[in-house]
């Protein structure tokens, strides 16, 4: 199942694309939550809910007109993992990390596919990262590696835009205020249930800038996959439906090439992860 949250005319609605449009489950289900954090809290039950729904909904939406919010607008945690591609460590001249780099986003940072990213007048450097984003469905603390996936709900297709003059020149780096800024997080436009999702560890992944394709590689790259990055947070806070893992980034970013590219105004920026659809946003200056 594929499920999105769009802004309507009666405010946030979930709902599962079908036969190419967006059938509203909150209409078909009354008493479905009108968030879909909220709806993975219900526990299983809550996408049985959002499957019956689907099929006999019958008020739905145009996808190409609809307004797309963040898959998890409201999410309480949004944890990311840095340098996370063999591929990407080598690009960097960094090494293999031993056990995963972690930072974070937080909510202001986030949009759905077809808003702006807005640059900020405070950066210079605003990069580019492709990201596969795990959706955590089920409340998770102290996991197995062996049992991880069973605490995920499905997948998405995620940006982390990245000021590198603040996350690399400021004093003692700063990762988590390059990554932040307001717009800095697009997800969507759907989140894929993880049962339509054969093998998250083999995924194409690629980043289209102005249609020229800067990032190309695959999820097999990942150095620490979905599995073992679950069970790893999982040891440190415990981790609650909704929440968003960004997994990493593949080779090819603005900041490793030569000349080096930064995003400007009127950029368009293309996500597209295999059977997780395309993410799109437009790039715009602040003010």
């Amino acid at each position: 199942m594929k499920i999105a949250t769009i802004q309507t005319q009666q405010g946030p609605r979930v709902c599962a694309l079908v036969e190419g449009r967006y059938v509203d489950l909150n209409a078909a289900d009354p008493g479905l939550p009108q968030s879909l954090k909220a709806i993975l809290a219900l526990g299983e039950i809550g996408l049985v809910r959002c499957l019956e729904a689907s099929q006999t909904g019958t008020v739905s939406y145009e996808v190409a007109t609809a307004k797309h919010l963040a898959v998890i607008p409201d999410p309480q945690k949004i944890i990311c993992l840095g340098l996370n591609y063999r591929d990407h460590a080598i690009e960097s001249g960094m090494e293999i990390p031993p056990e995963p780099i972690l930072f974070s986003k937080y909510a202001s940072a986030l949009i759905g596919h077809g808003d702006a990213i807005v640059l900020p007048d405070a950066s210079t450097q605003v990069d580019y990262e492709a990201e596969l984003v795990v959706v955590i469905g089920d409340r998770a603390k102290h996991v197995s590696e062996a049992d991880a996936l069973n605490y995920v709900a499905g997948y998405a297709v995620g940006h982390d835009v990245s000021a590198r003059d603040w996350q690399l020149n400021k004093p003692g780096k700063q990762w988590m205020a390059g990554k932040t800024f307001d717009t800095f997080a697009p997800v969507g436009p759907v989140m894929v249930t993880k049962d339509e999702v054969a093998d998250s560890s083999n995924l194409g992944i690629r980043l289209r800038l102005n249609g020229q394709t800067m990032q190309d590689s695959n999820t097999k790259q990942l150095i620490f996959d979905v599995a073992y990055s679950v069970a790893y947070l999982s040891t440190i806070m415990t981790l609650e439906p909704g929440d968003l893992i960004y997994t990493g980034t593949p080779p090819g970013v603005g900041m490793a090439r030569k000349p080096q590219v930064w995003l400007k105004p009127g950029d368009v920026v293309e996500v597209e992860i295999d059977g997780l659809g395309v993410l799109s946003n437009t790039v715009i200056a602040e003010g």
